[in-house]
Order: C-alpha cells, then sequence, then structure tokens
C-alpha cells in the first residue's frame, strides 16, 4: 500500500500474519520469474533479478526458495507471467494505480474490475491516473542506532542517489529509476544491510477523504486488491491520517 513513505509500507508489511506473509512470498516469487524471463537468470547482468534477490532476503524468503524460483523460470516448465498495470478511481476520485503479475490476463482483469465495482471506485483506461504519479526508486535502511548517519548520506550521494530521508526508524534513500540497481549495489558493498530496494510511484497531489463510508469503502478496495495473489503492488493518491 504506497501513499506515503516506503518505510511506513515495509512496516505495515511486517505486521501481516504468517498466512499474508505466504502470499508476499509468492508474488516476489512471480516478480523474480518475470526478471528472469526478461534478462535471464544471472543477477550479475540481470539487475531487476538483483534487487528481487535482495528484496525476497530483506523479507526473510530463504535462499533456496529463490534459488528454485530461478531455477524453474529458466526451464521450459515455467509459468509464462506478464506484467499488466490497471489504473482507476477509488471513492470521491481517489487515484489508484495496480501492478500485477499473471498467467491468466482475463482472470486477473475481472478479479480488479470487481473490487473498484464493489468498493465506490470504478476501473479507467490506461493514462487516467498514471500522469498524476512520479516513479522513482527508493532504498530503505533500518536505523539501527548504529548506523552513521552523516556517513551513510556521504555514501549514497556518492553512489548517484537523488535524495536522503531520515524516517523515524530507517533512512530512505531516493534515486532516478534506472541508478537505482547501482546505488543499491554500491551500499551493499559497503556493508549497509538493505531492508528494500523497489521502485515507487509518488502522487504529485492527495486526496483527504471525510465520509465514513468512503474511508471504509478505500481500506476495502486497498485490502482486497493487496490480497489477490496477482497483484504486486498498489499505488494511490489518498492522504490517509492513519498512515502518519
Amino acid at each position: 500500500m504506497s501513499g506515503h513513505s516506503k518505510w511506513k509500507n515495509i512496516m505495515h508489511k511486517k505486521e501481516k500474519t504468517d498466512a499474508q506473509r505466504a502470499k508476499i512470498f509468492t508474488k516476489i516469487g512471480k516478480e523474480m520469474a518475470v526478471a528472469v524471463k526478461e534478462g535471464g537468470p544471472d543477477p550479475v547482468s540481470n539487475s531487476k533479478l538483483a534487487s528481487l534477490i535482495a528484496k525476497a532476503k530483506a523479507n526473510n524468503v530463504p535462499n533456496d526458495n529463490s534459488d528454485r524460483i530461478i531455477k524453474k523460470a529458466s526451464s521450459a516448465d515455467g509459468a509464462d507471467y506478464e506484467e499488466i498495470v490497471y489504473e482507476g478511481y477509488g471513492p470521491c476520485g481517489v487515484a489508484v494505480i495496480v501492478e500485477a503479475t499473471t498467467d491468466n490476463r482475463n482472470r486477473t482483469a475481472s478479479d480488479v474490475r470487481h473490487y473498484f465495482d464493489k468498493f465506490g471506485g470504478n476501473l479507467g483506461t490506461t493514462g487516467c491516473v498514471s500522469f498524476m504519479f512520479t516513479e522513482k526508486g527508493v532504498i530503505v535502511i533500518e536505523n539501527d542506532g548504529k548506523i552513521d548517519e552523516d556517513q551513510l548520506m556521504e555514501d549514497a550521494l556518492e553512489a548517484g542517489a537523488a535524495d536522503f530521508v531520515s524516517e523515524d526508524g530507517a533512512f530512505e534513500i531516493s534515486t532516478e529509476t534506472d541508478d537505482l540497481e547501482a546505488v543499491r549495489a554500491a551500499l551493499a558493498d559497503k556493508g549497509y544491510a538493505i531492508l528494500s530496494a523497489d521502485t515507487d510511484k509518488v502522487p504529485s497531489s492527495y486526496v483527504t477523504l471525510t465520509g465514513e463510508d468512503d474511508i471504509k469503502n478505500m481500506n476495502k478496495l486497498i485490502e482486497a486488491l493487496e490480497d489477490n495473489d496477482d497483484v504486486i503492488e498498489v499505488y494511490h493518491n489518498w492522504e490517509n491520517p492513519d498512515e502518519e
């Protein structure tokens, strides 16, 4: 659920039950399978796969699981996944972008449309809300109290980062999307434990919901989308006070 910082998003996911965490593992596996199909099984030459391996480790996915996924995706028996992006509006015009990875386009489209219709929104056409978001790379490093903030900022900027923010309990490092893997690798080489290294879509403006039913429906829409095995990420421009 991305509407604010990546760190808050990670904390939100950390609080999930074991069953929900298993869904996160499944989704990362699908992303890795797509990355292997697109760029090959070697993370040295496939920066997207390298980022996903780091993401898997940050989510406590065992290395053996990642190795099996990569091996299967490299074989002829691997599932034929494709990435699809859906755009639409939640209650009161909240902009929503849904990134999915699926082996059945019709099933996923039907599910996503159903969620929008059920919870007071509507699925739109490609480009209807994406112009409201800017894509960037975001690297999150947990602040365990042992990291020298000034040194980390210097190392990040030297590696090519565009911005550095100290959050409550974490450091968020922003990059251009093309620089994400290079900055992540440079910081990892210096011994920093990377909690997350992902692209993010940041809205240019936010929508505040005041109606109790609208807030309830927006929460249910996000939950339904995130609970779907095919949905990898949900971005929105809802200014949710509960995430502050």
